[in-house]
């Protein structure tokens, strides 16, 4: 996407969110919740167990929504799901990168709490960063917790928290049912991901349900169909395949929007949109390609690379690997028409994705296992119209890995200041991110106290993380590499 273009997009999405602050400024009388739309529903009382969808796209900027001022791509079924629900512009995911980020959202941790530090990829490129080779079976998470309310559990699409010889399948994490890509066990593709979420809300539209519907889009390759194509064949040629792609995901979406409706399931299903992390940064010419040919998972005959991901952060810094909020800052759209007031736009209150099984959990009723702590706190009250006070401040870390030589970069982020520590150079980077939302003055200098008092909870939390993976979560060949490398150490 060229200068001009992202000019446009950041512009008009700063003014689509200036518009909603002023408006929800002349509210604060009366609530302190912003709202950019006057709640034209008032939430009814909500019936218990609700049906949950977790639809978490992959790569999806901030600004990739017609709603949030995008100026070529259409988004009908995202926009539907915010006017008939509720968003949340302060909501950030706990990595800028995919299997940290989603084990983050499945256990209500911090990504360091279970040693998933970036991408699950390689044995070495995990001894590298001192990484698991997949999320710890043990860990309690979202489908063991809601099986335990009586839910009816499945995942389709992406998983990506562990497939390489001897990782779990998403069944052994408490699923009745699963077809995923990037994982174990048994297979969909990009586009029947969402046919196969359709068949099991069918299959079970008598008893709750919860589903994960982690979809591919925008991720690489790019897979865009004939037909959403030709919908935007007036852009240019990097524009054209990435709105493509995004029309298709919107497309799909809509189809199981409509089987809620057919299914007379909508007013008491809790759907929520979010993304993994931020948009991709834009490659060059030589990036047209996405590796070297067509995947079996794919629809599309050519496999597009980064040339086409001109996605959008709507003028947030940075992007997908970057911890600046257009790295972390992604949609967050929830509609449950039976609890959740239509048309609300919340630019205040603060959620993270570590609270997201929690929420769930308080919505189904589960009871969460004793002696389980989460990083994150039920935010259900704030969804529901209410409030909800922030308890805890968030944290981040980003391994730079053995290679480098270089100590993690921490940031925590406590009402609406955000504060970054780079440890291998000891310099800090401090921002009111409330106020400057695209972090452009750093005003560390000006505010020496709460430096001090932020970096200190920052290396406090650092002190809670483990150094190694549990033993549960690491492949047995590298277990044994271990023990070889410890009796070579003991011996010399």
């Amino acid at each position: 996407m060229n200068l001009i273009r992202k000019k446009i997009i950041a512009t008009l999405s700063l003014a689509a969110l200036s518009l909603a602050c002023s408006n929800s400024f002349a509210n604060d009388r009366f609530t302190e919740h912003s709202t950019s739309t006057k709640v034209s529903k008032i939430a009814k009382v909500a019936p218990s167990k609700p049906n949950i969808i977790f639809i978490f796209a992959d790569d999806f900027g901030w600004g990739d929504i017609s709603k949030h001022g995008h100026p070529d791509i259409r988004t009908p079924n995202i926009d539907r799901l915010a006017n008939e629900g509720s968003e949340f512009y302060q909501f950030s995911v706990s990595n800028p990168v995919c299997s940290p980020s989603r084990a983050a959202a499945m256990t209500g941790l911090y990504p360091s709490r279970t040693s998933i530090h970036r991408h699950l990829s390689g044995f070495e490129h995990h001894e590298n960063f001192s990484m698991a080779d997949w999320l710890d079976t043990e860990e309690v998470n979202m489908p063991k917790v809601m099986k335990s309310a009586g839910y009816k559990t499945a995942h389709f699409g992406k998983w990506h928290m562990g497939n390489n010889g001897g990782a779990p399948e998403p069944v052994e994490y408490g699923y009745d049912e699963a077809k995923v890509f990037n994982g174990n066990g048994p297979q969909t593709t990009f586009a029947d991901l969402y046919d196969d979420a359709v068949d099991f809300m069918q299959r079970n539209k008598d008893e709750p349900f919860f589903i994960n519907l982690w979809i591919h889009e925008t991720h690489t390759p790019h897979d865009p169909s004939k037909k959403s194509l030709e919908k935007y064949k007036h852009l240019n040629e990097q524009d054209r395949v990435y709105a493509a792609v995004v029309d298709g995901a919107d497309v799909r979406i809509g189809k199981v929007l409509k089987a809620l409706d057919d299914l007379n399931l909508t007013d008491n299903t809790l759907v929520v949109f979010s993304s993994d992390n931020g948009p991709e940064h834009t490659g060059t010419e030589k990036d047209k390609r996405h590796g070297d040919g067509k995947l079996n998972i794919m629809q599309g005959p050519y496999p597009f690379g980064k040339y086409y991901s001109t996605g959008s952060s709507a003028g947030l810094r940075g992007g997908k690997r970057d911890t600046y909020e257009g790295g972390l800052r992604v949609p967050f759209i929830v509609r449950w028409p039976a609890a959740v007031p239509v048309g609300r736009v919340d630019t205040q209150s603060i959620v993270t994705a570590v609270d997201l099984l929690p929420t769930f959990a308080e919505a189904a009723g589960a009871t969460l296992p004793e002696g389980y702590k989460s990083d994150g706190q039920s935010v259900l009250s704030l969804l529901k119209g209410g409030t909800s006070k922030r308890e805890k401040p968030m944290f981040w870390e980003w391994r730079y890995g053995k290679s480098d030589g270089k100590e993690p970069m921490l940031a925590v982020r406590e009402g609406p200041w955000k504060l970054f520590v780079h440890q291998h150079n000891n310099s800090v980077e401090l921002y009111n991110v409330m106020l400057d939302r695209n972090e452009t003055r750093d005003v560390s200098e000006l505010h020496p106290e709460m430096v001090k008092s932020m970096k200190a909870l920052a290396l406090d939390w650092k002190k809670t993380l483990p150094v190694e993976p549990r033993p549960n979560a690491v492949s047995e060949s590298r277990l044994k590499k271990s023990v070889k490398m410890k009796n070579k150490h003991t011996k010399a």
